[in-house]
């Protein structure tokens, strides 16, 4: 299979095998193929698609960025790179101090890296809304102060973030 999108789709349904959405039960598969949808609407390279559905795939399923790059090439790699939150138990940090690296990760993050974040935080957002309104007073809250250093992603989605938040 030739096409590095599809490849990629592939890659991140496999790699995400048996995980399913925590409020839908659907294949956990469906998010990462929202968010690349989410980004092909707008101005976007075949490096940031395939980014967009791997993007949770270091974080989430043990796939090394060398894989990612191996498979991939090195742009891919690279916004994964900046893609991939710390891990949950880094250095005995609590939520709000792993939200605070990560806030200072993407507001040097490239424009692609943002712009593929805003369609993440635009599905999850949906879903988290619609399912769990508790929680999401803490995760609105905590992607406001997202949106304020993703000053670079593309427009169109940062105004459907905005218009989400």
């Amino acid at each position: 299979m030739n096409n590095p999108v599809l490849r990629a789709i592939k890659f991140a349904a496999n790699a995400h095998g048996g995980q399913v959405r925590k409020y839908t039960g659907e294949p956990y598969i469906v998010h990462p193929v929202e968010v690349m949808n989410l980004v092909a609407t707008v101005p976007h390279t075949e490096a940031m698609l395939c980014a967009a559905v791997l993007h949770d795939t270091v974080e989430d399923c043990g796939v090394t960025l060398e894989q990612i790059k191996e498979l991939f090439g090195p742009e891919v790699e690279d916004l994964v790179f900046w893609l991939t939150d710390p891990p949950k138990g880094e250095s005995g940090l609590n939520r709000a101090a792993r939200k605070a690296k990560c806030l200072e990760r993407m507001e040097i993050a490239p424009a692609e890296a943002q712009t593929i974040k805003l369609a993440d935080l635009i599905s999850n957002t949906v879903s988290i809304v619609k399912y769990d309104p508790d929680f999401a007073v803490v995760y609105l809250r905590e992607k406001a102060e997202l949106l304020k250093v993703l000053v670079h992603g593309d427009s169109t989605l940062m105004a459907k973030a905005k218009e989400l938040l």
